[in-house]
């Protein structure tokens, strides 16, 4: 008997709801399956993995941008696709670059001397120290400083150009483990937008725990996740970045490790962050009424229920059609755009909103390090030198580093010469 040249039936089409099941994924923080989207971006590059001349014709990796919210300890999160070592071994965000954050991080090491009353005696450490823009002025102020900094080339500029200690490595339960033994201690430990890029967030908040003294301080600042929401910040959704914070999340995650927050406050850096501090459960710091003031502020903004997560990608595409009509609209009437700055939030942008060369004719970013003379990754749009929009004379500058516009605008002020205009995408499409 002959076998029939095609199956006798054809199997049903397999449905979303399947592919998502086999593709299940958990916490990091509380391993609780993750059943529900925050915001899905498609895929992108990695958004700091800026080209070389000689590489545009090759071809680039391109990730899932997918993140979820865990409906029991409600951190919001990224899944790994990359790892760690591959995205911060080599860094280009030098932290000193930025006027505003200098001055910010300069009024910061003068209030936690004069609150904690610091001094030679005392160790301030930083995890993810960058180039030193922070710890120069602790050390300026006499404090003992140790930076911690997984990125080699942003370290060495640390230590040579800033005369700032620098172990190059990541943190973690085991580094905290060796620098217990020996000694390195804090008696003020600083986390600066470093928690939400940890792929393993319990390990590192346990490390946290190991290395702070007894009496000591934690101080974390991150992109607030009710700010994100309220204002559409998409962009600030990265592979780097793997966590989405609040203070619901990380009073949770810290009471976990043996660690509490006993006092917040709201910052307007990074278009609107949190500073926690933090101290061994055992200490006996009062919490302070701003913490139980942000937990009430955050559940009357729904962080604690699952709508206000659901339903924030109808935001985000929304946007999107915002900005792309109004571009498309300037593009047909002859203008010619460029853009300021080439940031990680920037990548996300212009590749979810498929922005290219047809839109942008091109960037300028001050670092002359890892950006000036490449490109951005995905959109292929050459980085160039501030000082060519004055010779240039574009008609519009799309300000994607939209955290310092006011920044960027007092620095290039001088479009106004020839009728340039400023275009602000976040938290709306905006011409200044």
């Amino acid at each position: 008997m002959a076998l029939p040249l095609q199956p006798t039936h054809t199997p049903a089409p397999t449905s979303l709801a399947h592919l998502q099941s086999r593709n299940q994924i958990s916490c990091r923080h509380c391993n609780h399956p993750l059943h529900h989207s925050f915001a899905d971006l498609g895929v992108s590059p990695l958004a700091n993995n800026y080209i070389e001349p000689e590489d545009v014709a090759r071809m680039q990796r391109f990730y899932p941008l997918h993140v979820y919210v865990c409906d029991q300890c409600w951190l919001t999160q990224l899944p790994v696709h990359v790892s760690a070592e591959e995205i911060f071994s080599e860094y280009a965000y030098f932290s000193s670059f930025s006027s505003s954050w200098l001055l910010h991080v300069s009024d910061y090491a003068d209030m936690m001397t004069k609150r904690w009353q610091l001094g030679s005696a005392h160790r301030v450490v930083e995890l993810a120290s960058n180039d030193g823009y922070l710890l120069q002025y602790f050390q300026k102020l006499g404090c003992q400083v140790l930076g911690i900094e997984p990125a080699a080339n942003v370290a060495e500029i640390a230590i040579a150009d800033k005369g700032i200690p620098t172990t190059v490595a990541f943190f973690g339960v085991d580094l905290a483990k060796k620098m217990a033994k020996a000694g390195e201690t804090a008696d003020v430990l600083i986390a600066n937008n470093v928690l939400a890029h940890v792929p393993d967030i319990n390990d590192f908040v346990a490390g946290m725990k190991i290395v702070l003294k007894p009496e000591g301080v934690i101080t974390v600042e991150a992109p607030h996740l009710l700010q994100l929401i309220a204002l559409n910040q998409f962009d600030t959704i990265y592979h780097e970045h793997f966590s989405y914070l609040s203070l619901l999340s990380v009073d949770r995650i810290f009471r976990a490790h043996g660690l509490r927050i006993f006092d917040v406050e709201e910052l307007t850096t990074h278009g609107g962050s949190l500073r926690y501090y933090g101290c061994h459960l055992s200490h006996c710091q009062p919490e302070s009424p701003a913490v139980e003031a942000m937990r009430k502020k955050e559940k009357a903004a729904g962080l604690d229920t699952l709508a206000t997560y659901t339903s924030f990608a109808d935001k985000v595409r929304e946007l999107k059609y915002d900005l792309l009509s109004n571009l498309i609209t300037l593009k047909r009437q002859g203008k010619r755009i460029v853009g300021y700055g080439a940031p990680a939030k920037g990548n996300t942008l212009l590749n979810y909103c498929g922005i290219r060369r047809d839109m942008l004719d091109y960037t300028v970013d001050r670092n002359v390090h890892k950006k000036q003379g490449r490109f951005l990754p995905g959109t292929l749009i050459p980085i160039l030198s501030p000082d060519v929009i004055a010779e240039d004379k574009p008609d519009f500058v799309l300000i994607l580093p939209w955290n310092i516009a006011g920044e960027i605008m007092q620095e290039m002020h001088h479009i106004r010469k020839w009728g340039g205009q400023f275009i602000v995408p976040i938290p709306q499409f905006r011409i200044i």
